[in-house]
């Protein structure tokens, strides 16, 4: 059963990584979220392109994720799409269904 996830999970990862474009994704996340560094961690190792701001570092990043309204981290822009929390899944749906450059 581990070796099929390790299987979809990789197959998923090519998917992203093929749809993405540099300033496709966006993570909001936070220096004590582990959420966020096992979102870091799971793109890095599928070679997805996303840019990171940390909220506490970057007044910036601070201040979209307060326009956002965003309730958690990580808070993803996908094409412009918000995304609480990270789900690969959605990410990969959102990818695809947006146009590139949408945001």
């Amino acid at each position: 059963m581990a070796w099929w996830r390790e299987h979809q999970a990789g197959q998923l990862g090519r998917q992203m990584a093929q749809q993405a474009r540099p300033g496709d994704i966006l993570m909001v996340s936070s220096t004590t979220c582990p959420f966020c560094e096992r979102a870091r961690r799971w793109m890095t190792l599928h070679q997805v392109p996303f840019t990171e701001c940390f909220i506490e570092r970057d007044a910036a990043c601070a201040d979209r994720y307060q326009a956002l309204g965003a309730r958690g981290t990580p808070t993803l822009l996908v094409r412009g799409q918000v995304q609480l929390g990270f789900s690969p899944q959605l990410v990969n749906h959102r990818l695809s269904e947006a146009p590139a450059g949408g945001g």
